[in-house]
């Protein structure tokens, strides 16, 4: 179905209640219309994210319309996505920064071969079945994960950008939280980006009137009296021309910091694929092997020239939702638009020109989002935090991340923060899920809340009835599972 679409409703704008299929378009005009939509919904995050990881801007625009265009590919045109860059990635990035120093090429060498790990996971549900995903990481373990890669940069926040100018950062995080509740429709989508412009124009206006700042300085290292914006490698930068390509390199200690980001692209690209399946009420679950495949090909692609890793954005389905047009032909212009961007480093270099305190204000807002997603993903699947098998080594995972918290394997090994976090987490649910009484496993396959006074008796403790006393009697048996039991949900 590649490059072959039908033009329906005449080519013009569809009458209300009516959509474009996938493998439809409208006039090539209107196309490149909504494909210019689907650039400007991926713009802020794709470009806000490789800032943070300390990655050129403008090469990660441009290997996300080189990646957006491979996922259309390999997913022949059935899901439409835009792959941008990912924000999962963010926490182990700064992790591996703060072990090696400022080496891209080994950022993007780690993040490459999680792309290859993705791309294998991909490989085998297409032909296991997208139901060993939910054996593996579970509603509860994919929450769990997501928030810890939110809530575990909350130090980001705190020790980097924050202190280079707390009031620019707290007039931009008030900004943010205006402009999401006072703008309409698609301005409301981008808050983000006005207000990361609106920061940095203040910022500038901050230096004209008030002056050089004193406050801690990444560039020196120290605190020092210095300007909050640098235009000098926007001056020198070139109008037209290729990004800076970086080659990878590899070290196993920084690979491990990366890899729980797999488990949030996982649950990403699978929700993705599920909701543009319910929008175009199309089965699609078929295709969740092969677009998570695609994400990692995308990846591994995109790091091997020094991009930022990507995965499915959430921002475009919103602009299909709200002009339900899925036309892939759309991503497609997008992805090539995208390209054209990246043949600008001048504008690379403005946006590598964000002054740290702006980023602090951004930051705070993003990263409490992404921790808050884990939230909505126990929310949805009805996740039981009275059962310790959830309870324990969930809590536990998202305080090591959170600290974050260090743990010395070996001279030259050490896990923190996130990566220590996810291991605990995956693997101390499962053990508990493995050694736990019947009584405990019942509950998470049966959905149903934990009861605790009925799990004491069946563990051959004492009763607690309603009230609180203790009482010997038999307990309620736990309900019977097999193959009428309800669909498990955890």
């Amino acid at each position: 179905m590649a490059f072959s679409w039908k033009v329906v409703h005449g080519g013009r704008t569809p009458p209300p209640g009516e959509v474009v299929r996938p493998d439809e378009r409208l006039s090539w005009g209107r196309t490149v219309g909504i494909g210019a939509q689907h650039v400007v919904a991926m713009f802020g995050a794709t470009f806000v994210f490789p800032l943070i990881m300390g990655l050129d801007p403008n090469l990660a625009i441009m290997m996300s319309g080189i990646a957006t265009i491979l996922f259309l590919l390999i997913t022949q045109d059935r899901v439409p996505s835009y792959l941008g860059t990912s924000a999962s990635f963010v926490g182990g990035v700064i992790a591996i920064r703060a072990m090696s120093g400022s080496s891209n090429g080994l950022v993007t060498g780690s993040i490459l071969v999680a792309g290859v790990v993705l791309a294998i996971i991909g490989v085998l549900i297409n032909f296991l079945g997208v139901g060993i995903i939910h054996r593996v990481f579970p509603p509860a373990v994919t929450g769990g994960v997501v928030m810890l890669i939110g809530f575990g940069l909350a130090y980001v926040v705190a020790d980097i950008y924050w202190p280079q100018d707390h009031w620019v950062a707290l007039v931009t995080m008030t900004a943010v939280f205006l402009m999401t509740v006072l703008l309409r429709g698609f301005w409301a989508r981008i808050a983000i980006l006005i207000g990361l412009v609106f920061g940095f124009v203040l910022s500038w206006i901050l230096d004209k009137t008030a002056g050089d700042i004193t406050a801690f300085n990444p560039g020196a290292g120290k605190v020092d009296t210095h300007a909050r914006v640098n235009f000098d490698s926007v001056k020198s930068a070139d109008w037209f021309g290729l990004p800076d390509f970086t080659a990878p390199h590899f070290k196993f200690s920084a690979i491990v910091l990366v890899l729980p980001a797999v488990i949030a692209l996982i649950a990403e690209n699978t929700g993705h694929v599920k909701a543009v399946g319910a929008m175009t009420r199309t089965d699609l679950d078929p295709m969740i092997g092969r677009a998570i495949f695609a994400d990692g090909v995308g990846t591994v692609v995109a790091t091997s020239v020094g991009g930022s890793p990507t995965t499915t954005y959430a921002e475009n389905i919103g602009v299909m939702a709200a002009t339900r047009i899925y036309s892939t032909a759309a991503y497609y212009v997008a992805g090539i638009v995208a390209i054209l961007f990246g043949l600008i480093p001048k504008f690379g270099a403005l946006v590598a020109a964000t002054p740290g305190g702006v980023l602090g204000g951004i930051t705070v807002v993003l990263y409490g989002m992404i921790g808050l997603l884990g939230a909505k993903i126990w929310v949805e699947n009805r996740v039981d935090f009275a059962n310790p098998i959830n309870l324990v080594p969930i809590g536990a995972g998202i305080i090591l991340a959170i600290g974050p918290v260090s743990h010395q394997i070996s001279h030259d090994f050490t896990l923190s923060g996130i990566a220590l976090g996810t291991i605990v987490l995956l693997g101390g649910y499962h053990l508990l899920r493995w050694l736990a009484p019947p009584y405990m496993r019942d509950a998470l396959l049966a959905g149903a809340p934990f009861d605790e006074s009925a799990a004491g008796a069946a563990a051959g403790g004492p009763y607690r009835n309603q009230g609180g006393t203790v009482d010997d009697r038999a307990a309620p048996q736990s309900p019977r599972h097999g193959l009428d039991a309800p669909e498990p949900r955890q």
